[in-house]
């Protein structure tokens, strides 16, 4: 099943970094279309946004028609606005391509962790969905180092070839090497979303969706706003050397793989609080004067939240007991909401407080998913009435 695991993570890479293609490139697009960096900004948050939209929606959609069918066909969709974005005759076509590029995206990343618990055994389960947090990681990366170079050499639209080429590649993977879904009857499409719904009053499920919220917003909140801290007088570091801060990420490529193992040895619950306990004390250590310090406070944050994070979504799939689909795409939806919030509401922290309140309000954040994990997470799933069960098995 190597070959299976391994278009599984090319997906996910490929997804990841068409997610973040214009990230480095804001300033080329300002000055292409005369935007504010604001503006410019919105080529990101368009694609967060519709991504926290549509995650539900494929989760109901896969526990409907199969996890292999949505992977396959939104994968193979997600290359036709990836590569009209390289053509894109003005800001705000480029805006509308790069939404509806988050409109196909959790057609892989949110059914993928869903499809994963169908076809692995507990046992390997862990690592595995691991691996795809890991892939995530180092899609992120791709897409934001990628994109320097290639703009250098041949302006941003170029970006855009490479992305779809790649998400090209990974759709062909996919079709070729997703194995076929175990035998069970489908869900009729209105029994998957009540389902989904049905999530959000089983208290684990709770505390794991609201983990995953607190997570992304503390990530959001501090890389967004890092370069402002680096960039002030403090540091004076000129931007191309801020860019280079972000390959810190790369600790979490590590973290994510050991966490699979560590899940497998320990409670998920344990594992996921400590992952978090060393987030924060992470971010914390970024409140030090020296830059040395700053970095590594960064690479022990990086570290922490994807151990945490590499965890939580195969508690999810373990803790859904029906709708797995469902259950899934709701923690990405709540994931990508704590993103957008993440990317907003430390701004005002930061024009008053500038990076110490960032930072607290980042802290503040993973303190609620600890809180999460420890009052939520460990609560006992609640019995299912058996005329309920049998619905949802036909």
């Amino acid at each position: 099943m190597r070959r299976e695991t391994a278009a599984l993570y090319l997906a996910t890479i490929a997804c990841y970094a068409d997610m973040y293609l214009t990230q480095p490139v804001l300033p080329e697009l300002s000055r292409e279309f005369g935007v504010a960096p604001a503006q410019a900004g919105l080529t990101v948050s368009a694609v967060v946004l519709a991504i926290a939209a549509a995650s539900t929606l494929y989760g109901a959609l896969s526990d409907a028609l199969g996890r292999r069918r949505v992977m396959v066909a939104s994968a193979a969709l997600l290359v036709v606005p990836t590569l009209a974005c390289a053509f894109a005759p003005s800001f705000r076509a480029l805006l509308a391509l790069r939404a509806l590029q988050g409109a196909f995206i959790p057609g892989v990343t949110a059914v993928s962790v869903a499809y994963a618990g169908d076809r692995w055994p507990p046992d390997r389960l862990t690592r595995v969905v691991a691996g795809i947090m890991g892939a995530a990681v180092a899609g992120g990366l791709l897409g934001r180092v990628m994109a320097g170079p290639v703009t250098a050499a041949f302006g941003w639209r170029a970006t855009f070839l490479v992305g779809a080429a790649v998400t090209a590649v990974a759709a062909a993977g996919l079709a070729r090497e997703l194995g076929p879904a175990p035998a069970r009857q489908p869900l009729a499409l209105h029994r998957a979303w009540a389902g989904v719904m049905g999530h959000l009053r089983e208290p684990r499920l709770l505390g794991a969706f609201l983990i995953g919220a607190s997570l992304f917003f503390g990530w959001m909140g501090l890389f967004t706003f890092l370069p402002y801290h680096l960039t002030s007088g403090r540091y004076r570091l000129p931007t191309a050397l801020v860019s280079s801060v972000y390959l810190v990420y790369t600790a979490g490529v590590v973290a994510s793989p050991m966490a699979g193992r560590l899940a497998q040895r320990f409670p998920p619950r344990a594992v996921m609080a400590a992952g978090l306990a060393a987030g924060a004390c992470g971010a914390a250590l970024t409140l030090a004067g020296p830059l040395p310090v700053v970095l590594a406070g960064l690479v022990v944050f990086v570290g922490g939240a994807y151990t945490a994070q590499a965890v939580a979504p195969s508690f999810v799939n373990a803790s859904a007991r029906v709708a797995k689909g469902g259950a899934n795409a709701l923690y990405l939806s709540f994931y990508y909401v704590g993103g957008t919030l993440g990317s907003s509401l430390p701004g005002l922290a930061w024009q008053r407080w500038r990076w110490p309140g960032v930072v607290v309000i980042c802290f503040a954040a993973l303190a609620a998913a600890l809180a999460a994990d420890g009052l939520l997470c460990g609560r006992p799933l609640r019995a299912l009435r058996p005329q309920n069960a049998s619905s949802k098995a036909r």
